[in-house]
């Protein structure tokens, strides 16, 4: 049962055990101070995961139709096309010049505002061709690819699993989606940062970047025009929930939040002209608040620990939430000054969280589904962004939530077609096999306007499954057995006998023991069982 425990440990705490962590034979208590020993370390995915990405309404997008690309790489100035007949040519929009490759590559950082201030070509976006628009969306595509498939390398395959995993949870938490990669970079690093210190820090550092800002409008919020929708969210999501604050309450915290926005360079700043410096009465205190002093007044109100601790909870421990392991939970959260690396110690070294009824419970999300598979078997995909057409079509796209208020997680991971996908996915990775899976179309797609045959993934790269390390886990035992012991490795839930036989017969009719032993794997990891951790 210690086994079990430790691997139910690294499935929450993480994206699952590697052969090398069962070896090791530590006890829970040990391997969650390695965790939490190594979660300390924090390093920023690096803003060349944006790839050549620059600002989609700036000089760079600017391309008059037609332009080759060799003329763009060139940095050479391509002529507008010639008018048909003897039509006069347009001045409404003239296309702008495209300005030299060395202006362009000091530009990237810019702003879109910058770039007019500099009198520099620039388009607004109702000014866009078919194929300027087409050029931005790629652009835009291009960008959160490669941040997304930096941050599932770190999910992968960094020592730090705790900060990954509970960033991840940060990142459906303060779900937010804009159409600027280098924000939503920047956001997703403070979440990391931030993500195991004190959760009034974390608030803040995120209420203050750019990218939650535009999201949730508080670039509006005037004080002769407040903009209600950041102060709402911040209480129903972030902070208390409904029912813990009133109407009142959102309008006054909104008066609080005026004058909160961000400059060019995408830094925040306060615009005190536009910040409405009145009294305010907010949940119970009055006085003349400011932003920061409306999220302390949030933070101090009991809700708001007992808020917290249950999303905690539903994420990493159970979806339904026990109101007797909540209660002390939050109440030393709070004793703690919400220290979450405190409360999430205090959880997983719970007796209750090794119960059986806790473990096996939860539905992988697509995330920790393809990540857990990468960590779990080594695995590797010669392109590794062909994974995240899987982690699509299941229906959690990094970066992309459905809404403002997250994945909902749960059952709701599970339909006909995502599930028929889950249970194939092993065959189609490690056999290579010839599967194509339509890709999810929702009103948040970066593209909306592709065909269905444009979003068809097919599998045309070589995945590549080292079967060393689970052969040193079998170690010596007898073939017959080795069956059952896979199942203790890869399933949180006991393997029925009838699922035992049928793993058996397809083992046996393998040719040679790597064939055998690929073949188990494949068998194992396509049961329903696999999804649950």
């Amino acid at each position: 049962m210690n086994a079990q425990q430790l691997q139910h440990l690294y499935w929450r705490a993480g994206f699952g055990p590697r052969p090398q962590d069962v070896a090791a034979g530590l006890s829970p208590s040990k391997a969650l101070r390695q965790l939490l020993h190594e979660a300390r370390a924090y390093a920023p995915i690096p803003s060349s995961s944006l790839a050549a990405f620059s600002d989609p309404l700036g000089a760079v997008m600017a391309v008059p139709p037609g332009t080759a690309p060799a003329a763009m790489a060139a940095g050479t100035a391509a002529a507008p096309p010639a008018p048909a007949s003897s039509a006069q040519p347009s001045t409404r929009n003239p296309a702008p010049t495209l300005p030299p490759l060395a202006a362009m590559d000091a530009l990237r950082p810019r702003s879109a505002l910058a770039m007019r201030r500099q009198g520099l070509p620039q388009l607004r976006r109702a000014d866009l061709t078919p194929e300027q628009r087409k050029m931005q969306n790629e652009g835009i595509r291009d960008a959160f690819m490669g941040m997304s498939t930096a941050w599932m390398n770190q999910m992968a395959n960094s020592p730090g699993q705790l900060r990954e995993k509970v960033a991840l949870f940060w990142h459906g938490h303060f779900a937010c989606r804009t159409r600027r990669p280098a924000d939503s970079l920047a956001l997703l690093n403070t979440i990391r940062e931030k993500a195991l210190g004190k959760f009034p820090d974390l608030l803040l550092a995120v209420s203050q970047q750019p990218a939650m800002l535009q999201f949730l409008n508080n670039q509006q919020n005037k004080k002769q025009h407040p903009n209600e929708n950041f102060a709402r969210e911040v209480m129903e999501l972030f902070t208390l929930g409904r029912g813990n604050y009133t109407e009142a309450d959102v309008k006054e915290a909104a008066r609080a939040f005026t004058g909160w926005g961000y400059d060019a360079q995408s830094r925040f700043r306060f615009l005190e002209r536009e910040h409405d410096a009145d009294a305010k009465t907010l949940l119970g205190q009055t006085g003349n608040f400011g932003g920061e002093d409306a999220l302390r007044i949030i933070t101090q109100q009991p809700a708001m620990a007992t808020f917290i601790v249950t999303k905690l909870y539903r994420f990493f421990v159970n979806d339904v939430p026990d109101p007797a392991h909540i209660a002390p939970l939050a109440a030393a959260f709070r004793h703690s000054g919400y220290d979450i690396s405190d409360l999430l110690e205090r959880l997983f070294s719970a007796d209750w969280f090794y119960a059986p009824a806790n473990m096996g419970s939860l539905i992988k999300s697509p995330v920790a589904l393809v990540a857990g598979l990468r960590r779990t078997l080594n695995l590797r995909v010669d392109n590794d962004k062909q994974l995240l057409g899987y982690q699509k079509a299941l229906g959690q796209t990094l970066f992309m939530p459905p809404n403002v208020a997250g994945w909902p997680g749960g059952r709701a991971w599970i339909d006909s077609s995502s599930l028929l996908l889950r249970l194939q996915l092993p065959s189609i990775l490690f056999k290579n096999a010839d599967f194509a899976v339509r890709l999810k179309d929702d009103e948040n797609d970066i593209t909306p306007q592709t065909t269905g045959k444009e979003r068809l993934v097919k599998n045309t790269e070589t995945t590549h499954l080292p079967l060393g390390p689970i052969q040193q886990l079998l170690g010596t035992a007898p073939v017959e057995a080795q069956p059952q012991l896979l199942a203790n490795f890869l399933l949180q839930n006991l393997l029925r006998t009838e699922n035992l036989t049928l793993v058996q017969q397809a083992a046996a009719r393998a040719a040679t023991p790597e064939e055998r032993l690929r073949s188990m794997l494949v068998s194992l990891l396509s049961l329903p069982e696999y999804q649950l951790s």
